[in-house]
Order: C-alpha cells, then sequence, then structure tokens
C-alpha cells in the first residue's frame, strides 16, 4: 500500500506517493537507530545541545517551504502553520538550553554532611540514563510541533535516545521534508542518520511498537490508536512504556456572574473552533447555570454566524460523523445550532463540515454518560444546564479523565473552590478564567491527565518535564568515580565532538 497526499480543500490527491515501509525496512530503521544509540547518547551535553539548535536552525530557515507543503496538506493556513514551526524550533532550542545547564542528569548522592560515604552502608549515586531507540507517532492534527521533530522527538533527543518515527499519512510530503532536514543536521555534526529514522503506513506502526530494539514509545492521536498501540506494547515478551496522548472531552464550567460577561460566548466559540475544533485541548463540554438564558442565546449566534470549517483528512470526517451520531443517539441531547448532517453541495468534494452545538441537561448526563465521553473531534460541542451546585459537582466527578479543565468565576463565588478541587481530580490542568487552547512550552507545564487522556498521568507531553519519560534512574553502589557514567548518562567513549 501507499500514502498520498489529499488537499481539504478539494478533495484531491496531489504529489508523490509515498510507499509502506514493510518490516524489513522497520526492521533496518529500529537496527540503525539502535547502532547510533552509542554515538548519540555519548555525547557531552554541550555537544548533543547543539545539535539540536542546528536541527532548529535549519527548520527556521525552511520555513516558508515548509509552511507551504503542510498548507497544502492540512488547509490549517500559512500564519499557523509558520507559529507552529516556530513554537517547534523553540522547544528544540529550550530542551537545548536545559541540557547544556544540566537540568536532566538529576544524579542523587547519598553522603553525610561532611561528605563522606554515609555510615554503615556504601555510597549510592543515583542518575537518570537515556532509556534507548524509542518509536514516535507523529499527529495529524500539528505536522510540525507534534509530529517528525515535535515535542516527542524533542525530548528524546534531548534525554540522548534515538527515535524512529512512524510519519502520519495526512501530511506525508511535509513530514518527510522535516526529516530530511534532521538527518541533514545530523550529517553536518558527523553523527549517523540513524539517529532519527522514519517509516510510513499502519502496519509498519505495529511492527515498530513490536521491535526490540524500542525500549519506549510515545502517541499523540485517538483514543482507539492509542490504546491498540499501548496493548501491543504491553503484549511483547518485554513490555516497554507506551506514553499516549489520546485527546479529551475537556469541561468547561460557567459560575455565577461569570455568565454575564460580554465577551464569554465569542471567546468559548473562538476557542472551540480553533484549529476547526481539531486540537486534543478544545473546549468541547461546557457547563452552565439554567437561569443562563442570555449566554446561551449569544453562544448560539456566535456559532450560527461561524463559517464552515475544513477538516484534515477524510479519516478526521468519517470518525466525526460517527461520534455525532453517538452524542445525538444520548439521553435529552438536542441540536442548539447547526445541523446534524449539513445537505451536501453538488460538486463539493471538500472536507468541510458546519460547526454544531448540542445541549443537554445535566440530569440527562448522569443517566447517560454518551456525551461526556465521546470526543469530536471537528468542530462540535456540547453545552449543559445545571440546576445546581449539587448536580455540577455530580456530573464534575463522574467525568472520565481529560486533558483540561476551566473554571470561570471569581474568587468569593459559592462553591468556586470545590469545582476546582473536583476537576483538579480529573485533569491534568485547570484553568482559571481562561481556556483550554493554547500548551505554552515551559518548565511548570504539564499536558496530560488520567486515563483516557493518556496513558500514564504522572508525565507530561508538553514541557522540559517530558523528557524524563525516556530517562531511566540507575543506581551505582560503591563505585569508583572513573567507573561512574559522565553527566550525560552514558559511559560511552567520547566522539569527535566532544
Amino acid at each position: 500500500m501507499s500514502t498520498q497526499s489529499i488537499d481539504p480543500r478539494n478533495g484531491v490527491p496531489f504529489g508523490p506517493e509515498f510507499a509502506d515501509s514493510d518490516d524489513g525496512q522497520v526492521r533496518l530503521a529500529c537496527a540503525e537507530a539502535a547502532s547510533a544509540f552509542p554515538r548519540w547518547s555519548g555525547l557531552s551535553a554541550a555537544a548533543r545541545a547543539d545539535v539540536l539548535t542546528t536541527m532548529a536552525d535549519k527548520l527556521d530557515a525552511a520555513t516558508d517551504q515548509l509552511v507551504a507543503l503542510a498548507d497544502a496538506e492540512t488547509a490549517l493556513g500559512k500564519v499557523r502553520l509558520a507559529g507552529e514551526v516556530s513554537r517547534t524550533t523553540f522547544q528544540l532550542r529550550m530542551l537545548a538550553d536545559d541540557i547544556r545547564g544540566g537540568t536532566y542528569t538529576d544524579p542523587i548522592v547519598d553522603t553525610e554532611v561532611s561528605g563522606a560515604p554515609p555510615i554503615g552502608h556504601p555510597e549510592i549515586r543515583r542518575l537518570l540514563l537515556p532509556i534507548g531507540p524509542v518509536a514516535i507517532y507523529a499527529a495529524s492534527n500539528f505536522p510540525f510541533a507534534f509530529s517528525v521533530a515535535g515535542g516527542d522527538t524533542a525530548s528524546a533527543l534531548a534525554a540522548g535516545c534515538t527515535v524512529v518515527i512512524k510519519a502520519h499519512p495526512g501530511h506525508p510530503q511535509t513530514s518527510e521534508a522535516v526529516h530530511a532536514i534532521l538527518v541533514k543536521a545530523l550529517v553536518e555534526s558527523n553523527l549517523p542518520g540513524g539517529v532519527v529514522g522514519m517509516v510510513h503506513g499502519f502496519d509498519a506502526g505495529a511492527a515498530l511498537i513490536r521491535d526490540p530494539e524500542i525500549r519506549a514509545g510515545a502517541f499523540t492521536g485517538s483514543q482507539r490508536g492509542g490504546r491498540a498501540l499501548l496493548d501491543l506494547a504491553n503484549a511483547r515478551p518485554d513490555p516497554i512504556p507506551f506514553y499516549g496522548e489520546l485527546g479529551s472531552v475537556n469541561p468547561v464550567v460557567v459560575m455565577g456572574s461569570a455568565a454575564h460577561r460580554p465577551t464569554l460566548a465569542r471567546e468559548y466559540v473562538d476557542s472551540l473552533l480553533l484549529g476547526a475544533g481539531q486540537f486534543c485541548t478544545n473546549p468541547s463540554l461546557l457547563f452552565v447555570p439554567a437561569s443562563a438564558a442570555t449566554l446561551v442565546e449569544q453562544i448560539k449566534a456566535e456559532l450560527t454566524a461561524r463559517e464552515r470549517a475544513l477538516l484534515l483528512h477524510p479519516g478526521v470526517v468519517e470518525q466525526l460523523e460517527r461520534s455525532i451520531d453517538l452524542v445525538a443517539s444520548a439521553s435529552g441531547v438536542e441540536v442548539l445550532a447547526g445541523a446534524l448532517h449539513p445537505a451536501a453541495v453538488a460538486g463539493d468534494r471538500s472536507l468541510g463540515r458546519e460547526p454544531l452545538l448540542f445541549e443537554v441537561a445535566a440530569e440527562h448526563l448522569l443517566e447517560d454518560r454518551t456525551a461526556l465521553e465521546v470526543e469530536c473531534f471537528g468542530p462540535v460541542g456540547v453545552l449543559s444546564r445545571y440546576a445546581s451546585q449539587d448536580e455540577l459537582l455530580s456530573v464534575l466527578g463522574s467525568l472520565e479523565g481529560a486533558l483540561v479543565g476551566c473554571v470561570h468565576a471569581e474568587v468569593d463565588d459559592r462553591g468556586a473552590r470545590q469545582v476546582v478541587a473536583t476537576l483538579a481530580q480529573r485533569v491534568g490542568r485547570v484553568v482559571w478564567n481562561g481556556w483550554s487552547t493554547g500548551v505554552s512550552v515551559t518548565r511548570a507545564q504539564h499536558h496530560g491527565g488520567p486515563w483516557p487522556a493518556t496513558t500514564n498521568p504522572l508525565h507530561s507531553s508538553v514541557g522540559t518535564t517530558a523528557v524524563r519519560r525516556f530517562l531511566r534512574p540507575v543506581a551505582f553502589q560503591g563505585m569508583p568515580a572513573t567507573m561512574v557514567p559522565n553527566a550525560t548518562g552514558s559511559t560511552s567513549v567520547p566522539g569527535p565532538l566532544d
């Protein structure tokens, strides 16, 4: 089989076809990653940081070319995509700075105050070592920031791991172009291209996570796809860590006087429809007081006035329609704005979809959880009116894990503190008087959450702490200083860059 780009604007395939990688090609890519691992992990911190910076520089220099390719394949818009390239290179440079500063060495040494080994047992020195070659699964909705050179790749490389990336079929030309830039940066740095390998195809993704050279996996995508890969990782003869970010239904709670804010309706719809609703952080579930009739009408008017959104690829369209049907069939759910199944326009082959907003009373959510649990990946939301604080807390307490929860309220609103505390048990990030979209790359960021938002709520896929997913603690007991791995976490012989 093969992959070819499809223009979301007209549904027409274009550009070269990319053949799926067969089992032999997957094995070769993994073998090359394993062969390159001692060389990459053995670099000094400064040398590895320099390579990440070189990758960032080359990506920045190719921004116009990369943005044109990605826009043709995704229709996400050149302004948005140019910003995404900048985000991608920013995180590469940020991780490089942290490597130079020794952020990820994390040595813990048992010593007395005097510096001598503890009385009664030998000195123990705990270090973090790179786990080995990592399988990375690129996302459809962020062709740069969560794909070939995205956060998973950047954090694995920063940890000293090599990677094999499964390109996403939604943007194969962009993936090939970005991969070529990364390999060029490696070759010019006198490093093997196997530090960053890449494969194509659905079957290649399954073969990749099963390959014995792979020591961990990282995925951004659907719950179904992530769960399948997690099961494969766990079914190996030697199960490996698998870090999946699987999207979520991100709840927003409006309380008290916040319902009367004049810009709230517009802000909500802006965030709901950002990226055509194809972000894992779109605020698709909105709770408002039953008395907030004016706010509901404002939201309805805002949504009705918005233009049709273009979806990324046919697979997104098909899954979205299935999700819409599921939500529409749930108890008490009605259409508040938009059409359940818009009439087709003759001759229109574009992957377009009008915005849609459902409404359901909170009491029905307690009877039928469908609208709470089905993520509509696209320009679709669910608005729910709650009759009381107790009813709201009951629904929030029954939510599945999510990436983000938002609270719009005043500090003195009755029950606001309890709402925040309840959400904190269900999500990885709680936002006060803001919106879930927009995940900054910072040292304090946490982009994760309880299942099914992620496969491991202890870790983040964004920010500098994402690197720790690919570092393995090892304690060295009574070890002579000359035998302990260096600060990069390797006992390998330093190479020409050091």
